[in-house]
C-alpha cells in the first residue's frame, strides 16, 4: 500500500511539474509547439575582405604589387591595405564602421586613408578614442605646453564611419598605407 501511495504521489508530482517545465530554458527546447522561421537573407550581412599591396616605384612610375602568400617586406617599403565591405544581405546595412589596426612594425602614412563616402578618424591611444585629427601636448623649452598634430608613429588605428547605408549587393572600399620600420 505504501508503494502504491508513493507511486501515486510521484505521478501527481510529475503531472504538476510538466506545465512549468515548458517555461524552463533547457526543457522548453524539448517541446516543439510553434516554429518561427527566420529569413536571414533579409538582414544586412556585411562581409569584409582585406588585401594588401606593396608600392613599387620604377622610372618615376608608381604601381602596386598584390601581396599574397609569404612575402618579405623591408624597412622603408610602403604597404597599402585595402578593405572591401560587401552587403550580402537583403536589406541596406546602416551605421557600418570599419576599424583597422596599424600593424606593429609599421607607421601610418599620413593622409593616406581614403574617405570617399566615409568619415575617417584615428586613434593614438590603442583604440580607446577616435578623432579626425589626433593631437598631442608638447612641453616647450620655456615650460609652456603647446598642442600639436600627433606624429604618424603614434597612430594605432584607422576607423571609417560609413555615412550612407550599404545597399544589398553593394560594396564600400577603403584603404590606408603604412611604412615598414
Amino acid at each position: 500500500m505504501k508503494r502504491s501511495y508513493i507511486a501515486g504521489i510521484s505521478a501527481l508530482a510529475v503531472l504538476g511539474v510538466i506545465p512549468f517545465a515548458a517555461q524552463m530554458p533547457g526543457i522548453a527546447n524539448l517541446q516543439v509547439n510553434n516554429l518561427i522561421a527566420q529569413n536571414n537573407q533579409n538582414k544586412p550581412q556585411v562581409q569584409l575582405t582585406l588585401s594588401a599591396d606593396k608600392k613599387l616605384v620604377q622610372n618615376n612610375q608608381t604601381s602596386w604589387q598584390a601581396l599574397q602568400g609569404s612575402v618579405v617586406v623591408h624597412p622603408g617599403d610602403v604597404i597599402r591595405y585595402n578593405l572591401v565591405g560587401q552587403n550580402q544581405g537583403g536589406r541596406p546595412a546602416k551605421n557600418v564602421v570599419f576599424t583597422q589596426p596599424i600593424p606593429k612594425g609599421t607607421v601610418y602614412v599620413l593622409n593616406s586613408a581614403t574617405n570617399n563616402t566615409t568619415k575617417v578618424s584615428f586613434s593614438i591611444d590603442g583604440g580607446k578614442t577616435f578623432v579626425a585629427n589626433p593631437t598631442i601636448q608638447v612641453k616647450l623649452a620655456n615650460g609652456k605646453v603647446e598642442t600639436r598634430p600627433a606624429p604618424a608613429e603614434q597612430y594605432s588605428f584607422v576607423r571609417w564611419d560609413v555615412k550612407q547605408a550599404i545597399n544589398p549587393k553593394s560594396t564600400v572600399k577603403v584603404s590606408y598605407q603604412v611604412k615598414v620600420r
